[in-house]
């Protein structure tokens, strides 16, 4: 028995891979270098990945030693300056970003996951099941994310772990949503209707079938979701409700640096503008995505 050809039939707006020859991939990758805001993201995300990777063997000092004369002003052997307690800034900077990416990438992919099956099991199956899983996605989407993550790392304490599971369930209901809206209109598709007289199972309709057709709006939400993970990961932790103070990230360093934001502007300043440009980059190259992603987009550059 012979798989249904559901790739010759898509959802208007919904971009496959499928839907252009093989060549037009590197026409795709050509689009992308065009964007100059794409390539400033792709870049600076790149070097904050690596360097936060290879942190023990690139940063100046010890981020931790304290050694160093307190609070003193950019130099040469400290170039964003050194702390209350005399550790160098940008180590410490550099060794955040290991923290605060961790969170923001691994919330992302929990809460894509669980989202994606909800909102497919409530698009593809409607009747009870969608009505339960969408009151859940409903009673959640009142609350903006950031208070449910607040709520919930009140209750489960804080941590690195616990930080990554709160935010991580405050972001399901964004896939859900998206992905249940998704289901809605291709589960009607006559490629559907066939797999389902043929006799396919269910889970093989929904993920073979149905769900390569929501990718690209679900990247595009990934994209934004990461970054408003890394500013809820900040918030938390400027917060005193983030991660322990022996796996500090920015948004720790920031907090850090409020008793003294008067009379040592860079203990504030550089880590936030770590974040805004790492969350500047993230956004920039989420909006690349989303045209590229879209069939409108794509043919009105000719890929």
């Amino acid at each position: 028995m012979t798989d249904i050809p559901h790739n010759q039939t898509t959802t208007a707006g919904a971009f496959r891979a499928d839907d252009l020859p093989p060549d037009r991939s590197r026409e795709a990758l050509r689009y992308l270098l065009r964007d100059k805001k794409a390539v400033f993201g792709a870049v600076v995300l790149s070097v904050l990945i690596v360097s936060a990777l290879l942190a023990p063997w690139i940063v100046p000092y010890d981020p931790e030693a304290m050694d160093f004369g307190m609070m003193e002003g950019i130099s040469w052997a400290h170039p964003l300056g050194t702390d209350d307690l005399g550790r160098d800034l940008l180590s410490r900077l550099i060794y955040g970003a290991r923290i605060s990416l961790l969170v923001g990438f691994s919330t992302v992919a929990i809460s894509l996951v669980i989202g994606v099956i909800l909102g497919v099991a409530a698009g593809y199956f409607g009747g009870i099941t969608d009505m339960v899983i969408m009151r859940y996605i409903d009673l959640q989407w009142a609350f903006p994310n950031f208070i449910i993550a607040v709520y919930l790392v009140a209750v489960i304490g804080q941590g690195l772990l616990n930080v990554i599971i709160a935010i991580s369930l405050a972001f399901i209901d964004d896939f859900a949503r998206i992905v249940r809206g998704m289901v809605l209109s291709i589960r009607e598709e006559q490629y559907v209707d066939a797999a389902k007289s043929l006799g396919y199972s269910d889970a093989r309709i929904m993920f073979r079938h149905i769900l390569p057709n929501t990718v690209a709006p679900i990247i595009v939400q990934a994209t934004v979701s990461v970054s408003y993970a890394i500013l809820g990961e900040a918030g938390l932790s400027f917060l005193g409700l983030g991660v322990d103070s022996d796996t500090f990230s920015w948004g720790l360093i920031l907090a850090d640096s409020r008793s003294f934001i008067s009379s040592a502007w860079w203990l504030g300043v550089f880590p936030g503008c770590f974040i805004m440009i790492t969350v500047l980059s993230i956004n920039f190259l989420g909006d690349a995505l989303r045209d590229m992603l879209d069939v409108r987009e794509v043919k009105s550059v000719g890929v």
